[in-house]
């Protein structure tokens, strides 16, 4: 029987409450269609309308304080990974490395103090803040619908009322269902009334305390970061100074105001060797003897005979050879550096008066103007499109450049031999390199 009666019961909480929806559904058509008046509130309204915003700013910035904290943690181990490869590059016997760990400790304990401050003061307060957000709008919600319903019992008191048989029981009814809705709306609406108000106006202090406290935080952590950083800019500074013999200047790139190879200077090479000046590595090199050779006549090193080691040259030779040291005589007179190529291609080396076909075959193979040969000492990273990228290793074909002018001390114009061999094309593959950065091989 007892279960009997609990069904019954709920049976009829059930009814009552479809009855109500029925009932509601009803009255706001009926309103809708401008037959039944609805009763309005102004104030409330712009009171719901200021908490709707309210609640959409809040849900805004929780989300972006979320999204600000991940960044803070992914900044974190971005930075916790930066200070572990300083830690694993660091060499035991490097001054300072206890340093460097202390830091790198401190380092992760700051960042990992600045994430957990930020979740106690900033995001918890900011869930706390719209934590009250849902029971109120529930509470709106649920208003509106008394609202309804006092409406539609008002309604359909003034009806029987108005009526033409009047039924003075079901009047009575009536109007006590009605002082009934009344209550309840009008305590729920009072509540109301006096909270949204009160939770609009908070807003500001929270913003305030909200943003006050992350610039605190933010304030606080840059300034120990800061003391983190000029500690192991100090503790650098000191194996800089220790290390300084071995250091490699990385050359600057020229302005775009100033030509691409004025005044161009080279880096000096890894190994400190001092730079040599392309002046002296032409007078070096020009005069080195060549494969001009002839019976009971021979070159001269001096550099200030080139003119006259080509004519003894030419005598000894013939008349055929005689034309070439003329040409040869006008570029020595006109200051080029390319005489040792023009010697050699006119003039082709001989024994006992016969040509040796093996340095003329060799000759023939290289780039116009070839001079000599040189290799990388150490890598060069090319830092304009007209130089050459060279490797420990490689070995550059030295030619002259095409206007003696535009050559800057240091420097030397040159192609790569594997280059040549592949494509046998100067435009495409000479450039400029430091001479400090190679060594002459041939």
């Amino acid at each position: 029987m007892a279960e009997l009666g609990s069904k019954g019961v709920t049976a009829g909480k059930i009814a009552s409450n479809v009855q109500k929806k029925l009932t509601r559904a009803q009255e706001k058509v009926l309103q809708k269609l401008g037959k039944a008046d609805e009763t309005k509130d102004e104030q409330f309204e712009q009171c719901v309308q200021n908490f709707n915003k309210q609640l959409s700013e809040g849900t805004r910035l929780q989300k972006d304080l979320r999204t600000y904290l991940a960044s803070v943690k992914a900044m974190h181990e971005a930075s916790k990974k930066l200070t572990e490869c300083l830690q694993e590059v660091y060499e035991p016997d490097w001054p300072g490395r206890d340093d460097t760990n202390k830091i790198a400790e401190n380092n992760d304990l700051l960042w990992t103090d600045f994430h957990q401050k930020l979740v106690d003061q900033a995001l918890l307060t900011m869930d706390t803040y719209l934590g009250q957000f849902p029971d109120i709008k529930s509470r709106i919600a649920k208003r509106g619908r008394k609202l309804v319903d006092y409406d539609s019992a008002r309604h359909h008191f003034e009806a029987l009322q108005t009526a033409k048989k009047k039924d003075e029981t079901k009047i009575a009814k009536a109007e006590e269902e009605l002082v009934k809705a009344q209550k309840v709306f009008e305590e729920m609406n009072v509540d109301l009334q006096e909270e949204l108000p009160s939770l609009w106006n908070s807003r500001v202090g929270f913003y305030v305390n909200t943003f006050q406290s992350i610039a605190g935080l933010e304030e606080n952590f840059h300034k120990e970061m800061s003391k983190l950083n000029q500690n192991l800019h100090d503790v650098l500074l000191g194996l800089d100074k220790q290390y300084s013999g071995n250091a490699f200047p990385v050359k600057a790139q020229p302005s775009d105001s100033t030509p691409a190879k004025a005044n161009k200077s080279p880096s000096p090479p890894p190994d400190g060797s001092p730079i040599t000046s392309p002046e002296t590595k032409t007078a070096n090199h020009e005069l080195e003897p060549s494969t001009l050779e002839a019976p009971g006549a021979s070159i001269p090193k001096s550099p200030s005979q080139p003119a006259e080691a080509a004519r003894a040259g030419a005598e000894a030779a013939g008349s055929e050879a005689a034309a070439g040291a003329e040409a040869s005589k006008a570029e020595a007179d006109s200051g080029s550096s390319s005489l040792p190529a023009v010697v050699v291609e006119t003039f082709p080396a001989t024994v006992n008066g016969a040509v040796e076909g093996g340095a003329s075959s060799e000759r023939a193979d290289m780039p116009p103007g070839f001079l000599f040969k040189v290799q990388a000492m150490h890598d060069y990273t090319a830092t304009d499109t007209d130089e050459l990228q060279l490797k420990a290793g490689d070995v550059v074909l030295v030619i002259p450049f095409e206007n003696p002018e535009e050559q800057d001390e240091g420097w030397l114009m040159g192609v790569k031999e594997s280059d040549w061999i592949q494509h046998k094309e100067l435009d495409q593959c000479r450039g400029v390199f430091p001479e400090n950065f190679t060594e002459r091989v041939q």
